[in-house]
């Protein structure tokens, strides 16, 4: 809307999530196409690059849709896509993940941190564009980064527990709770080699995952039925 209203393209790149979006998606293009173009995965080099172009699209900023079965590429691009769908897509969209804002704020803060040990009686604001941020909005991004990491690692213990092997349910969960689709080892092309129970609990990390980890915890706090 700002763009149209203002009919001036700039009013996206002064936007500091949109400079890291694209700047993660152009890094992971360039490595995908060195990589497969090394690696002779492919005939011909525009192949090699629409390939990484569309898959690096397709999962870093999950959306779940393959040309090809990533399966066949080197270990270390599924494993970096698969990674990278944890940043996820840019806030207000219906990508899974953690959302480009929050980690940038992250980062930012991680920063500040460090600037901190070397100057600690210094005072830092953390700004996003020319806007001061409140520590109100710092800590509920560490809250939602604390919660993320633990349905996480509490489902991929749970699929390790009915028998799937460690690099699959982390696949496998890290594919659902970012909404991906594609995932690698036994779910490399779909999930019905998957046991029962780990498919309820994949179900129930889908849906962490889709509404974002605290609209569905909340349901889980006394306080909430209390009221």
């Amino acid at each position: 809307f700002a763009m149209l209203s203002g009919r001036n393209l700039r009013v996206y790149w002064r936007d500091p999530e949109f400079r890291m979006f694209i700047g993660v998606q152009l890094t992971l293009v360039l490595i995908c196409t060195l990589v497969l173009w090394f690696h002779n995965v492919y005939e011909s080099g525009w192949q090699t690059l629409n390939q990484a172009f569309f898959q690096v699209v397709s999962m870093a900023p999950p959306a779940g849709f393959t040309t090809d079965s990533i399966a066949r590429w080197p270990l270390f691009l599924p494993v970096l896509l698969l990674c990278s769908a944890f940043i996820g897509g840019c806030a207000g969209s219906t990508g899974g993940g953690l959302k480009v804002i929050r980690i940038l704020l992250l980062c930012k803060q991680g920063n500040r941190e460090l600037k901190r040990l070397v100057h600690p009686n210094a005072v830092y604001t953390i700004k996003l564009g020319n806007r001061a941020l409140p520590e109100r909005i710092l800590e509920a991004v560490w809250g939602f980064f604390s919660a993320y990491a633990l349905v996480f690692l509490i489902s991929m213990l749970a699929i390790i527990a009915t028998g799937v092997d460690d690099f699959s349910a982390f696949a496998a969960v890290a594919a659902t709770l970012n909404n991906l689709g594609p995932g690698l080892g036994v779910v490399a092309d779909n999930f019905t080699s998957m046991n029962d129970v780990a498919k309820w609990i994949l179900i129930s990390t889908m849906l962490f995952g889709r509404l974002e980890v605290f609209t569905l915890l909340v349901l889980f706090t006394p306080t909430f039925w209390r009221e």
